[in-house]
């Protein structure tokens, strides 16, 4: 897959000259102490300083901060810039952390609400999920997580109503963003009033798959597997209620690959809830999901290794999808709506009326025409075209069948309905 004016798997080694040059200049002067600390005590200083807030709630488990730190440490490679962007990163999260039981305290209300019932985008990375996740969310009875709130979903300085200072900060990331790796949008557009994946609010825990999504931290992955995800899904839980208290809704529209590994907490989390999974041919979705990564890593690291994010994430993959397809045999079938990448990129509005239909609604004229026009906002390609090529990541089709056998099976099972 390449067409002419695209963006392609391998053009994530293709970064900015000012970019390497303060990289280059910056590595240069770490003997002289200039590296960015990635410590855990130093860090959580660095948030208490930030707010003057001292409580990360009862709640605040730091052995994952500590093994994902440690995981960072040894073997993601981070080059000065993405040593920087993570400790940043980190600070913020606990600096959410901090603001967020600051008015957890100040109004207990907020934790005495009901999560709203939700309808949560379930599928692969690269199949139609954030198209569908920002047409359910022009639905103005629908309520989704924007750029803004997934990166600051507590309140700073009291811009409870307007979001104003964060919306300030989304904005400056988008920037920063676009000129690191202006190819990345071709790829996964990010703008700071869209909807954006609640895996952020998992990331406030530190028991998330955007670390591995961002850089090489096997050890961590090992770990996360293996560790119940229990604490993580209850704060996102708390996180929600904070933001449906800023900003009312009706309902939900939720979109993260990452639930596929964890649907069990869903259910066990969520009161009322519709699972949608979108399906695509893994030979295109996983593909284009690795040039993904590989674009994801570029920002932190100078040795991003196509056959090392290969190795991880085509087995990953198998593993999540494994996990989802355990979860619907152990008798949850009735909460999902299955659709196809193909009818979502033909016929949007036929797809979303089949999702209201089987949650028990009805999309309207009017409803129809605002879906209509969202779609035509967005259009393919919007940000540019995207190739990708399974073979640059070192890599043949019988390899991605190893490991999604059992899912490829069950596709067929949709398709033959």
């Amino acid at each position: 897959m390449n067409p002419d004016n695209a963006i392609r798997s391998e053009d994530y080694k293709k970064q900015p000259l000012w970019f390497k040059g303060i990289n280059a200049l910056w590595g240069a002067t770490y003997p002289l102490g200039t590296k960015s600390v990635l410590k855990k005590d130093s860090l959580i200083k660095a948030a208490r300083k930030s707010t003057g807030l001292e409580d990360l709630g009862s709640d605040f488990w730091d052995e994952p901060l500590e093994r994902m730190i440690d995981s960072i440490q040894q073997e993601a490679r981070l080059h000065p810039i993405g040593q920087f962007i993570t400790r940043q990163r980190i600070i913020n999260l606990l600096s959410v952390r901090l603001r967020a039981e600051e008015y957890f305290k100040k109004y207990p209300e907020i934790l005495e609400q009901d999560v709203y019932p939700a309808m949560i985008i379930v599928g692969l990375q690269r199949t139609g999920t954030t198209k569908l996740q920002r047409l359910l969310a022009a639905d103005p009875e629908n309520r989704s997580v924007l750029s803004w709130e997934a990166i600051n979903p507590a309140p700073i300085k009291n811009d409870v109503k307007s979001g104003e200072e964060r919306i300030k900060i989304a904005k400056t990331s988008v920037k920063a963003l676009q000129l690191m790796s202006p190819g990345f949008f071709a790829i996964h557009p990010v703008e700071y009033e869209a909807p954006e994946e609640d895996v952020l609010l998992l990331d406030v825990s530190f028991l998330s798959t955007t670390a591995e999504a961002t850089m090489h931290v096997p050890s961590y992955a090992s770990w996360l597997e293996k560790t119940d995800q229990s604490p993580a899904y209850a704060y996102m839980m708390k996180l929600l209620k904070l933001l449906q208290w800023q900003r009312p809704g009706k309902r939900w529209v939720l979109k993260t690959p990452h639930h596929l590994e964890f649907l069990p907490q869903i259910k066990k989390h969520f009161n009322d809830v519709h699972l949608i999974w979108p399906h695509r041919d893994v030979h295109q979705s996983i593909p284009s999901f690795l040039s993904m990564v590989a674009y994801s890593r570029s920002l932190f690291s100078n040795m991003v290794r196509p056959e090392e994010v290969a190795e991880h994430w085509v087995r990953k993959v198998g593993y999540m999808l494994d996990q989802a397809l355990a979860f619907r045999k152990d008798g949850n079938e009735a909460m999902f709506t299955d659709i196809q990448y193909e009818d979502l990129v033909k016929d949007s509005t036929g797809v979303l009326k089949q999702i209201y239909y089987d949650r028990g609604l009805a999309v309207s004229d009017e409803l129809a025409q605002i879906f209509e026009n969202t779609a035509l906002k967005n259009p393919p390609g919007k940000y540019g075209k995207h190739a990708y090529r399974l073979s640059d990541f070192g890599m043949e089709n019988s390899d991605l069948d190893r490991y999604t056998s059992a899912y490829q099976e069950f596709q067929k099972t949709l398709n033959g309905r």
